[in-house]
């Protein structure tokens, strides 16, 4: 089992309590909008860290970092990306990418290259975890985790991947301080 810590739009700003509730996770991931390379490195210095530039994000943190990151945690594929939205709203340039998904399960040809469990955005600002039933799989957005933009919560999510199951799923809310 592979304890995870994910957080987004911290545009620069990391609060120290973050580390309190993501010292049992064995990874942390980060949606974008990171605001500088200094902040990625203290989250890579506590845990080892998953990350994927977002649009706010400069040069020292694009440099580093791409746009869409595909991986794998046990049997468990995740896209991970800033800007995504949510079922029935996601970007335009993500349908062909899902389509081709839901193709290859149907088909029985359910490669990795094409296998979407989860995916991960950022950006909006606003926590939102919804199962895509059109094309079969699972939507997290942790929210802002930093004090930039109209939220007055800060939030985080803390989740389980057991094999292909994603489990323990735990809603943060920091109150801004």
């Amino acid at each position: 089992m592979t304890r995870i810590g994910l957080l987004s739009d911290t545009h620069g700003y990391l609060d120290k309590r973050v580390f309190e509730h993501f010292d049992c996770c064995d990874e942390i991931w980060h949606a974008g909008d990171i605001g500088s390379a200094e902040l990625l490195q203290t989250l890579r210095e506590f845990r080892p860290t998953r990350a994927v530039f977002g649009n706010m994000d400069s040069g020292d943190v694009r440099y580093t970092l791409s746009e869409f990151y595909r991986f794998r945690v046990e049997q468990t594929d995740v896209l991970m990306t800033h800007i995504g939205g949510y079922p029935g709203r996601y970007n335009p340039w993500l349908i062909p990418m899902f389509r081709r998904h839901a193709e290859a399960k149907a088909s029985g040809r359910d490669t990795q290259k094409d296998n979407i469990d989860l995916f991960v955005c950022g950006h909006s600002h606003i926590l939102k975890v919804m199962y895509d039933k059109q094309y079969g799989f699972l939507t997290m957005n942790p929210g802002a985790a930093g004090k930039q933009g109209w939220q007055t919560v800060q939030t985080l999510l803390r989740f389980a991947i057991d094999g292909k199951q994603i489990k323990d799923l735990e809603v943060i809310e920091l109150e801004r301080l």
